[in-house]
């Protein structure tokens, strides 16, 4: 049984301009420690192999701290043997990035910059589609069906591309084929570039980036556990989590009896690991203005235990009962403030922002005035 592991897309060196510098560190040195993660996972499956199938980089000009750490550390985890392959990202081009990392990498790691088969251990051979171009203008892996290896060989192929393109109504020429574990005899083909976990068929994976880097719902943060029993035997594929911080989306439908603190517990991680947790919520359904006020307090006194939070409330309707209006005021100017703001978040006449900026401040207006009438 011949054992190895398939991840791809770390994006090292991504610059996650979007958050602040603190945050913004801490999501870069994740991707950085998913080497070592992915080296304890790897001896824990008892694996001797790590292929990792594109995009080892952000870019093709990785700064020379971020190139040679990331190389230091796959060099120092002296029993297992990595296999790079270049991406989308991080191109394969004449002098560039590549042939830096020729001069400098460890005597563990093998470059897959050619279309020709590489023995890593006896019978077992690595056939790559190493990207030299954003838009090749052909599927890469159609060298592997002439590919040469000795009868009874396992042929692994490691590609990164998309099996199918959206948004084209015909296949573009770049797209790779998902029978190509049949067309070239693979054993199994390591695909790289979609960031989520997906099964093709039985011998065609993506493994999807190890480390999470966005809200997307694409089952991401994992790392493929691979084992062939011999040639053209079925592999056995498992994913491992190899994740450190957690990406949450939370759907939140607005009901009476659903209480902010008791359900927020049910959704999070508990204790110091909400300090590991990147939250985004939508709110739905329909609230009064002191149920999104609750709300509101809710994330206030959450926020700062989360290593992020962000909201969205445009698609919370809210029902407008006398009762709030008559806590910000019964009379006089305040209520003629709020008044009006209702009857412009209710305005079909006006735009949807404006709308929304006369709810939002409508909803400030509240908390203050409610605010104010709690004891000091």
């Amino acid at each position: 049984m011949y054992k190895f592991i398939h991840t791809s897309d770390w994006h090292l060196g991504k610059p996650f301009g979007q958050f602040d510098d603190d945050l913004r560190g801490r999501l870069r040195e994740a991707r950085h420690s998913i080497i070592e993660r992915i080296a304890s996972k790897a001896r824990k499956f008892e694996a001797r192999l790590i292929i990792v199938a594109g995009d080892i980089w952000d870019n093709n000009a990785p700064s020379s701290a971020i190139l040679r750490q990331s190389l230091d550390a796959m060099g120092h985890q002296t029993n297992l043997t990595w296999a790079l392959m270049p991406g989308n990202h991080d191109l394969a081009l004449d002098g560039g990035l590549w042939e830096r990392i020729t001069q400098t990498r460890p005597n563990n790691i093998h470059l897959l910059l050619d279309e020709t088969p590489l023995e890593v251990e006896q019978g077992v051979f690595l056939l790559p589609a190493p990207c030299r171009a954003k838009d090749p203008g052909r599927d890469l892996t159609q060298w592997m069906d002439s590919a040469e290896t000795p009868d009874g060989a396992t042929r692994i192929g490691v590609a990164h591309g998309g099996i199918r393109e959206f948004g084209v109504e015909r296949p573009h020429s770049s797209i790779i084929d998902p029978n190509r574990v049949n067309h070239a005899g693979l054993d199994y083909l390591a695909l790289g570039d979609w960031h989520g976990t997906i099964r093709i068929n039985e011998r065609c994976w993506y493994s999807g980036t190890p480390e999470p880097d966005r809200f997307k719902r694409n089952d991401s943060g994992n790392s493929l556990a691979v084992a062939i029993k011999g040639p053209r035997e079925i592999p056995s594929v498992e994913p491992m989590s190899t994740a450190q911080l957690a990406w949450i989306n939370l759907d939140i439908d607005l009901l009476p009896e659903v209480m902010p603190d008791e359900f927020l517990a049910t959704c999070l991680p508990e204790g110091l690991e909400q300090r590991n947790a990147l939250v985004n919520v939508r709110l739905r359904g329909r609230a009064t203005l002191a149920d999104r006020a609750q709300w509101e307090q809710a994330f206030a006194d959450l926020q700062p235990s989360l290593a992020f939070l962000t909201y969205d409330h445009t698609g919370l309707e809210i029902a407008y009962q006398a009762e709030d209006l008559d806590r910000i005021d019964r009379a006089g100017a305040l209520r003629e403030a709020a008044d009006a703001l209702k009857n412009g978040a209710t305005d079909t006449a006006l735009s949807e922002s404006d709308r929304e900026i006369a709810r939002d401040a409508l909803n400030l207006l509240y908390s203050w005035c409610v605010g104010a009438e709690e004891p000091t």
